[in-house]
C-alpha cells in the first residue's frame, strides 16, 4: 500500500505566509537626513532628532534618537511623543521598514508606556512613506542620555542612577564644523569618521585617486586607516593627531572637501597606480548592516 502523503500542517490550515521585507542596500535613500540616520544607527552614542509626519501618522510627534533604556525599540511619553531607537536589537533587511514599524507599533500604546520588544516586520510601510519630504532635518548629539527622560512624568531616583551609569560609556563624538556628516570622536585615540552621500563607486575611484597622489591625510601626522560601509554609504575613518579636538579639524576638513570634490569630478580612467590604491583600499573595508 503506498504510504499516505502528509499535509504540511501551515497549507492545511490556509495560514498566510509572512511578507519578509525586501532586502534594501541602501535603505534611507532619498530622506534628507539619511547620512546622519546611518550616523545615528552606527556610529554617535546619544543623539536626536525630530520626524516631522505627514498623511495619516501627521499628528505623531517622533522623536528618532540613537538609544534607549535596555535596547527598547521605542517608547511612548506621558505626553504622547514617540521616542524611536535607531540601534535597536530588531533589525531586517530594510532599516527603513524597521523604523517605520517601531512607529507604528509605539503608537498603538498608552502613553507613558515602552515597546520593550519589537517581532520582525512583514513588508509595508516604510520611512520614507511617513516623512514630509520637506521638512527641515535637524541633529542634535548629546553628551548624556537626558531625551530619556519624560517631561510629564516623576523623576525617579533609578532612573537618575541609570542616567548616570549610561552616561560614563559614552565615547565623546561631536561633529565637525564646516563640513557635513563628519564626526570626531575620543575613543583612546583620536579618530574622524565622515559619512559619504555619494554613490560607492565613483567615491572609491575619488579615494584611490587622492591616495595615488598622497593627498587622503587631513594633515601632517593623520592617515585615512580605511572605510567601513553601512546602509549602502560608505564611511572613511581617519586616524588623528594625539590631543586632536574637534574644533581644530574644521578648516582642514573643508580643505579635503574641496580635493575630493575635484577628484569626484575627473572621471579619468584610473591609471595603475590608482588602481592598485583602489584595491588598498578595499582590502580595509568593513560592512555593516
Amino acid at each position: 500500500m503506498a504510504k499516505k502523503k502528509r499535509k504540511n500542517p501551515r497549507k492545511a490550515s490556509g495560514a498566510p505566509k509572512r511578507k519578509e521585507p525586501p532586502f534594501v542596500d541602501r535603505p534611507f535613500e532619498g530622506l534628507a537626513g539619511e547620512c546622519d540616520l546611518v550616523a545615528m544607527r552606527e556610529l554617535l552614542p546619544a543623539a536626536s532628532a525630530p520626524l516631522r509626519l505627514t498623511g495619516e501618522w501627521k499628528d505623531l510627534d517622533v522623536l528618532l534618537v540613537t538609544l534607549l533604556p535596555e535596547m527598547w525599540p521605542a517608547l511612548r511619553r506621558e505626553d504622547g511623543t514617540i521616542l524611536v531607537a535607531l540601534q535597536a536589537a530588531t533589525r531586517s533587511g530594510d532599516a527603513s521598514r524597521d523604523v517605520a514599524h517601531a512607529i507604528e507599533a509605539a503608537a498603538a500604546l498608552e502613553p507613558g508606556t515602552p515597546l520593550r520588544h519589537l517581532d520582525l516586520p512583514e513588508a509595508g510601510t516604510r520611512l520614507q512613506d511617513m516623512v514630509d519630504a520637506g521638512a527641515r532635518w535637524e541633529l542634535t548629539i548629546h553628551d548624556d542620555f537626558e531625551f530619556w527622560v519624560d517631561p510629564a512624568a516623576e523623576r525617579a531616583p533609578e532612573l537618575d542612577r541609570a542616567l548616570e551609569q549610561a552616561a560614563e560609556q559614552i565615547v565623546p563624538s561631536t561633529a565637525v564644523g564646516g563640513v557635513e556628516h563628519a564626526f570626531w570622536c575620543r575613543m583612546g585615540k583620536e579618530y574622524l569618521r565622515w559619512v559619504r552621500g555619494e554613490d560607492e563607486y565613483p567615491l572609491l575611484d575619488a579615494l584611490a585617486k587622492l591616495q595615488a597622489r598622497g593627498e587622503t591625510a587631513l594633515e601632517d601626522g593623520t592617515r585615512l586607516i580605511g572605510f567601513f560601509r553601512s546602509c549602502g554609504l560608505m564611511v572613511p575613518v581617519w586616524e588623528l593627531n594625539p590631543g586632536t579636538e574637534a574644533d581644530e579639524l574644521d578648516a582642514v576638513a573643508a580643505a579635503f572637501e574641496s580635493r575630493l570634490s575635484e577628484a569626484l569630478a575627473d572621471d579619468s580612467p584610473l591609471t595603475p597606480e590608482e588602481r592598485s590604491a583602489r584595491s588598498g583600499l578595499i582590502s580595509r573595508e568593513v560592512t555593516l548592516r
